[in-house]
């Protein structure tokens, strides 16, 4: 039984992460066309470092992500805040409305924002879809994810720990500071990542959202695929997968010295 278990583990494990290294190995192929490996060469990662578009595009997928997760992951913690620690009418509703944009299908999301972003051009004469709306409706369904995970975290903490903050003195907002958002802190940063890696490889909500000049990478990897994906996407996608596990290394080595 264990043999079996163990047999299928690997067959899990090679079917989640052999396509991926499938592409780093064509990555350093010399050969431009098909999988057949033809010698060893960086000649890609040259011709990446010298397209000026993917770094634009690259530029804007990170300004999209980064922006997006800060205010989702603010408007998240707040919210999760007010959900777990006040009573309000249509509480429950509130909490049972935020699985809505984690099960909603992206088509329906990309297609309802992008309905009403043309309704409300329509009446004031903006946004125009670009960079801006990309952001607003990545923030959209970012912020149900920070809240779900923020929301677990403070469910797990012992409400008595902020009242001994209030009997020794402390207001609201320093209870908040200096004894929830620390404990609470593990929590946002999840969410955070999550949202991070939820931005940086949508592409649905993009495709509806997006306008002349706010091309983002999965935007340009789609338009790639209709006339012929390069090596140069392979090497960007190592890069990638690359600065991923870097970022895993030295966050398990941050949480391993505390």
């Amino acid at each position: 039984m264990k043999r079996l278990l163990a047999a299928y583990s690997w067959l899990v494990f090679a079917f989640l992460y052999l396509p991926i290294a499938v592409i780093v190995v064509l990555s350093f192929n010399e050969s431009r066309f098909g999988v057949n490996w033809t010698g060893f060469s960086l000649k890609w990662y040259e011709a990446l470092l010298e397209n000026r578009r993917i770094g634009e595009y690259l530029g804007n997928t990170l300004v999209v992500a980064f922006t997006s997760t800060l205010v989702s992951t603010v408007l998240g913690t707040l919210l999760a805040m007010g959900i777990v620690r006040y009573r309000f009418r249509l509480r429950s509703f509130l909490r049972y409305l935020l699985y809505v944009p984690v099960v909603v299908p992206d088509v329906v999301m990309g297609i309802s924002l992008l309905l009403l972003f043309d309704t409300v051009r329509d009446g004031i004469g903006w946004p125009r879809l670009s960079l801006f709306t990309i952001i607003l409706a990545h923030i959209s369904f970012q912020i149900a994810y920070v809240t779900l995970v923020v929301r677990a975290r403070l469910m797990l903490l012992d409400p008595a720990l902020e009242e001994a903050a209030r009997d020794l003195g402390a207001d609201n907002w320093r209870t908040f500071w200096e004894v929830t958002l620390p404990l609470t802190w593990p929590g946002v940063v999840s969410g955070a990542l999550l949202a991070f890696s939820l931005s940086l490889d949508d592409f649905v909500v993009t495709f509806f959202t997006s306008g002349s000049g706010s091309t983002t990478l999965p935007l340009y990897i789609y338009g790639k695929v209709k006339t012929g994906i390069t090596p140069e996407i392979h090497a960007l996608s190592t890069l990638m997968v690359g600065a991923t596990i870097l970022i895993l290394a030295l966050g398990a080595l941050f949480w391993r010295r505390r």
